[in-house]
C-alpha cells in the first residue's frame, strides 16, 4: 500500500476521555492508501479500547493500533481477509508478549474493530465489544457482533436484548487481544439477524453504495446512546457534526467511559454541490447576460436622449 494524502470517502473521528476517567484508554486511527498493483484507493479505520479494570489499557490499545496499521500498510490487499487476520493476530501476540515482559503492563488487553475499504468494497474484523455499524437508506444495522457473555446469552435465548443492556455481566468479554492465547478474529459481517455465521462471513467484500455510512465506536458510546439516536445523528448531520453530537450526548448522560467514534461516508454525487468548474461556468454565463442587458439599456437611453427612436 502506498500512503495517500487524499481520501475517496468522507471521514470524521473524535475521541474523548468522558466525564469519569482521567486517562483515555481508547485509541483510533484512519489511514489512506493507493494500492500498488492497480492504484485503487483504500481506507483503513481502526478503533481499539484498552480493557477497563486492567493495567495499562492505553498501552495495549496503542500497540493494537500500531501493529494493525503497520501490517496492512505492508500488503496490497490481494487477500484482504487473510491479511486482516494476520494483522489482528500479530497485534494480539505483541500485546501478550509486552505484558509478559513488563510487570507494570501485566494483564493489559484491548478490543479492536477494523474497517478496510478497498475502493468501495468493505472488509471488517473485530475482537471484543467495540462495534461497527452500517447506515443504508436511512436504517442503522450493527454489522459486528459483541464478544461478551451477555451477547452469547442473547444469541442462545437466555436473555433478551433489553435485559442484556442492564445485566451486571454486560462487559465481561470472552474475546480480546492479550491474555495467554492468540485472539480469534471475527469476520462475520451481519446484514440480517436471521443469517447463519457462514452467510455473514460471505458478506465480506460488500459493495457499498453512494450515501452509505459506517460508524466504528467504543462501548463508551453504545452504553449511553441508543441505536435509534445514532441513526438519527448520522441521517441528519454531516459526519463531523454527527460524531460531535454523539460524543456530546454520551457525555451529557454521565460519560462514565472513554468515548471514541469514526464515521465514514460514501459520497453521493446526487447530493453534492456543483463542481468548481461548473460553478465558474454558471457565474461567467450570468455575468455575460447581465452585461448584455446593460448594453441594451444603455443603447435605448442614448437613442432616447438624441431622439433617435425608430417610431
Amino acid at each position: 500500500m502506498n500512503p495517500s494524502q487524499e481520501s475517496h470517502l468522507t471521514v470524521a473521528a473524535l475521541s474523548h476521555p468522558g466525564e469519569a476517567r482521567e486517562i483515555n484508554e481508547d485509541r483510533y486511527s484512519v489511514s489512506h492508501y493507493l494500492r500498488e498493483s492497480d492504484g485503487r484507493p483504500a481506507l483503513l479505520a481502526i478503533v481499539a479500547d484498552g480493557i477497563g479494570g486492567h493495567k495499562a489499557g492505553e498501552v495495549a490499545a496503542q500497540i493494537t493500533i500500531d501493529t494493525v496499521r503497520t501490517s496492512i500498510a505492508a500488503v496490497d490487499g490481494k487477500e484482504p481477509l487473510a491479511e486482516l487476520r494476520e494483522a489482528v493476530v500479530s497485534a494480539g501476540r505483541l500485546v501478550m508478549e509486552s505484558s509478559a515482559l513488563d510487570e507494570a503492563l501485566r494483564g493489559m488487553g484491548s478490543t479492536v474493530a477494523v474497517v478496510w475499504m478497498i475502493d468501495h468494497r468493505l472488509y471488517t474484523v473485530s475482537v471484543g465489544d467495540s462495534r461497527i455499524y452500517l447506515l443504508r437508506e436511512g436504517r442503522l444495522k450493527q454489522i459486528s457482533i459483541d464478544h461478551t457473555w451477555v451477547q452469547e446469552a442473547v444469541l442462545h435465548g437466555i436473555l433478551t436484548p433489553e435485559e442484556a443492556r442492564v445485566h451486571p455481566n454486560a462487559h465481561v468479554l470472552h474475546r480480546h487481544l492479550g491474555g495467554d492465547r492468540d485472539p480469534v478474529p471475527d469476520f462475520r459481517l451481519r446484514l440480517s439477524d436471521s443469517e447463519s455465521d457462514p452467510q455473514s462471513e460471505s458478506n465480506q467484500g460488500l459493495q457499498l453504495m453512494p450515501g452509505d455510512q459506517l460508524l466504528l465506536c467504543s462501548d463508551g458510546l453504545t452504553d449511553l446512546v441508543e441505536p435509534a439516536e445514532i441513526q438519527l445523528a448520522l441521517v441528519k448531520h454531516s459526519p463531523p457534526e454527527a460524531v460531535s453530537a454523539l460524543v456530546a450526548l454520551a457525555r451529557g448522560r454521565g460519560g462514565h467511559d472513554n468515548i471514541t467514534l469514526i464515521a465514514v461516508a460514501v459520497p453521493d454525487p446526487s447530493h453534492s454541490p456543483p463542481a468548481k468548474g461548473c460553478l465558474g461556468r454558471v457565474l461567467r454565463s450570468s455575468l455575460a447576460g447581465v452585461a448584455l442587458a446593460a448594453l441594451v439599456l444603455l443603447g435605448i437611453a442614448v437613442g432616447y436622449w438624441f431622439g433617435l427612436w425608430p417610431w
